[in-house]
């Protein structure tokens, strides 16, 4: 499995040797957005001065956000800390004739240092999205389409302060929606909506600890009335069911960027009408090319996951719960192409 996650990695990086080479000499080098017909063409040229005529546009960014609080003799009282918080964001498209290929590979992982405790986790996301598209009338923003995203995490998450069982870690859980439908773009605006009627939900459980107790939706274990073992819990879980993505980005002030996702999924056979939900919202200050201040709200339902509470020193299961967090950070970006 770990070899599948390897090869989805991958994905996103094959337009690096789509280029169609023109040997046309230029005297520097120069990049400028030609459209031809309903093609997007982005025009290189390498450092021997030869031009590049590519169908592919990509973009590339890794940011990081640093804050600290340190006191001495402070009569107020107060904790020392220091948190960080890494992301990367990549970005494969290729857009011909009427055909479309997005690539996005999304990489976050942060943590919180405060004196008195152990570090704690404070984000940890992977997530990988592939979205083929097709369309009949040259003019339509309709295309049909078929998308593929993948989730899952970078370690083991624990309900603190209990750190001796984790809740989560790499591939437990993961989730992968596979599925066809239609979608609505506009590019000019930054706007999509899709719509899929069949859509493949796949939840992973690989950590066998987590599947024995049901975690995430999986069937748990079964015991004998001494307690043995006689039925390990499943490690997957497959869904078929309808699934609404919408995705938009805006300048909505200068130097101000609003952006939103939301997906919505409702299984056809399990619960038809409960609808998961996992939407996030950030907001983007830019300070300068390189300095920027953003606000991010992620906001999760899902009757599948059950929330924890700390009673009497132990952890106990209370059920499915609404998930909020709440990211506000000020850091660095670097963009390249």
């Amino acid at each position: 499995m770990r070899i599948f996650f390897c090869v989805l990695m991958l994905i996103p990086v094959l337009g690096m040797a789509q280029d169609k080479i023109i040997t046309t000499k230029v005297d520097e080098q120069e990049k400028t957005k030609v459209k031809v017909s309903n093609e997007i063409v982005t025009t290189r040229s390498d450092s021997a001065g030869i031009k590049r005529f590519t169908y592919w546009e990509k973009q590339n960014k890794v940011s990081f956000d640093f804050s600290q609080l340190s006191f001495v003799h402070w009569n107020a009282g107060g904790a020392n800390s220091v948190s960080g918080l890494a992301a990367a964001h990549f970005n494969r498209n290729y857009m011909r004739d009427s055909y479309f290929w997005k690539n996005e590979l999304i990489g976050r992982y942060g943590i919180n240092n405060q004196e008195g405790q152990e570090t704690r986790k404070t984000d940890d996301l992977i997530q990988l999205n592939s979205n083929f598209g097709y369309r009949t009338a040259e003019n339509s923003d309709w295309f049909y389409s078929s998308k593929f995203t993948f989730t899952t995490q970078f370690t083991p998450g624990y309900a603190y302060p209990n750190t001796t069982k984790p809740i989560s870690t790499f591939f437990a859980p993961a989730y992968l929606f596979l599925g066809v439908g239609a979608e609505y773009a506009l590019k000019e605006k930054q706007f999509t909506l899709y719509l899929s009627p069949l859509t493949q939900k796949s939840t992973f459980v690989l950590d066998q600890a987590l599947a024995d107790a049901g975690a995430f939706g999986v069937d748990k274990a079964v015991y004998d009335a001494e307690g043995v073992r006689i039925r390990k819990g499943a490690n997957s879980r497959t869904e078929i069911g309808f699934f609404i993505n919408t995705q938009w980005k805006n300048e909505i002030y200068k130097n101000i960027i609003l952006e939103s996702r939301l997906n919505l999924y409702s299984d056809y056979l399990n619960k038809f009408g409960n609808i998961d939900v996992d939407w996030m919202i950030k907001t983007d200050f830019v300070v300068n090319k390189y300095v920027r201040a953003n606000i991010l709200a992620h906001l999760i339902y899902d009757d599948d996951i059950k929330a924890r509470k700390e009673v009497n020193g132990q952890s106990t299961i209370i059920g499915p719960r609404i998930q909020l967090k709440q990211i506000l950070g000020i850091g660095v970006v670097y963009e390249f192409k």
